[in-house]
C-alpha cells in the first residue's frame, strides 16, 4: 500500500464520527503500525487537517482544510440522504457499503450546519422486504458491463429448468422483489432481463464489445418500455 493511499484511507477511518480513535485501533483497520499512524496523523496536520487528541487518548477529525466544503441547497441534502440510504437497504453488500462510505465522506465535507443536518436527517428508507440475494457476485458483474466484457453463467427459470448463457451485459436494474440484469443474449440473439438471484458460476470472458453497451442499452430500455406499454394495452382490451 503506498503511503498516499493509506493515508487517505486513515482519513477515511476518522471521519467515520465514531469518536476518539486510539493508534492501536486505528492501526489495526488500516493492517500497520500504531508508530506508523503517530507519523501519519502528523503528516495530515502538516496539510491543513485539524485532529484532535494525543498518543494515549485517541484521535478525532475537527476539520479538513485540505478539502473544501461542499454546497448543497438543504432539499439536495435530503435528496441525496435518501438516496443513499435506500442503496444501502437495496443494494448488493459492495453498494451498501459504498453508500454508507459515501455517506461519512460526505459529512466530512459539508459546513458544520448542513453536516449536523445530514447526520440528524429527517427522511429515511426502510424496505421490509428485502430483494433476493444475487447467486453471482454483483460486483463483478457491475465491472464487466462497466469493462463491455461478454459473460457466461448458468441461469434457472421460473420452471426450474437451468441453461447456460453467454451474454453482454449492459446495465442492472433494481425491482422491488428482485435485481435484474440488462442484456444481449446470444443464445437467443435478443435482449434479455435476467434475475440475479438465479444466475450461477459467473465467468468473465476475454471478449470486449465496446463501444456498444450504451446505445445497447438504450434501445433494450426502449424495447422494454414499449413491450410494457403494448401489455398494458392488451391488458385494457381485454377488460
Amino acid at each position: 500500500m503506498s503511503r498516499s493511499h493509506r493515508l487517505l484511507q486513515l482519513m477515511q477511518c476518522l471521519r467515520d464520527g465514531a469518536g476518539p480513535k486510539t493508534a492501536v485501533s486505528l492501526a489495526r483497520e488500516l493492517n500497520i503500525s500504531a508508530r506508523s499512524i503517530h507519523r501519519d496523523i502528523a503528516t495530515l496536520r502538516e496539510m491543513g487537517a485539524v485532529i484532535d487528541g494525543a498518543a494515549g487518548y485517541g484521535f478525532t477529525l475537527i476539520e479538513d482544510n485540505a478539502i473544501p466544503p461542499l454546497r448543497f441547497t438543504d432539499d439536495e441534502l435530503e435528496a441525496l440522504v435518501l438516496g443513499l440510504r435506500e442503496v444501502q437497504q437495496i443494494g448488493d453488500p459492495d453498494l451498501g457499503l459504498a453508500a454508507g462510505q459515501a455517506l461519512i465522506k460526505l459529512q466530512g465535507r459539508l459546513p458544520p450546519r448542513q453536516s449536523h443536518r445530514l447526520k440528524h436527517a429527517v427522511l429515511s428508507a426502510k424496505r421490509f422486504v428485502q430483494p433476493e440475494t444475487p447467486g453471482i457476485s454483483a460486483a463483478r458483474l457491475r465491472k464487466a458491463a462497466w469493462d463491455e466484457m461478454e459473460i457466461r453463467f448458468g441461469y434457472t427459470d421460473v420452471h426450474g429448468a437451468v441453461t447456460h448463457r453467454q451474454a453482454r451485459p449492459l446495465g442492472i436494474a433494481y425491482m422491488d422483489r428482485s435485481t435484474v440484469l440488462i442484456a444481449w443474449c446470444l443464445l437467443r440473439q435478443d435482449k434479455r432481463v435476467f434475475r440475479l438471484d438465479r444466475m450461477r458460476d459467473l465467468e468473465v470472458t476475454q471478449t470486449c464489445f465496446r463501444p456498444n453497451r450504451v446505445p445497447m442499452l438504450r434501445d433494450a430500455i426502449e424495447q422494454i418500455r414499449c413491450d410494457i406499454e403494448k401489455t398494458g394495452k392488451e391488458h385494457n382490451s381485454a377488460n
